[in-house]
């Protein structure tokens, strides 16, 4: 039986932090708004998904969403917005690094309980 990763619950608190930025003022323009409340959403239920039973799959996703918000800014727009940018930029950095080496204790068979 596999067990919990801390990373699982890193994530958790990433995707949390980033579904509630907007209302710190860290995203004033409509764009990021909504991609911090959909993505942060979507990376807290696959973070959660994980802590149920950790899969590879979970965290790849979480990973290419990580990667996602690192481009966001650009893509949409909001470069101009610095306090939005740099959340979506550091939160991806965070977000894909945390799931890569999720996928990496996966693979190894290497668990830690959180």
């Amino acid at each position: 039986m596999k067990r919990k990763l801390w990373q699982d619950w890193v994530n958790l608190v990433l995707g949390l932090w980033l579904f509630l930025s907007p209302w710190f003022g860290l995203a004033e323009a409509q764009s990021a708004a909504w991609n911090s409340w959909i993505l942060g959403a979507v990376i807290a239920v696959f973070a959660i998904a994980a802590l149920s039973l950790p899969q590879k799959w979970e965290e790849w996703t979480n990973a290419v969403l990580g990667l996602w918000l690192i481009v966001a800014p650009f893509a949409l727009g909001f470069t101009a917005e610095a306090g939005a940018m740099w959340n979506h930029i550091i939160i991806g950095v965070l977000v894909a690094a945390d799931a890569l080496w999720a996928v990496q204790s996966l693979g190894h068979g290497t668990t830690a309980t959180a």
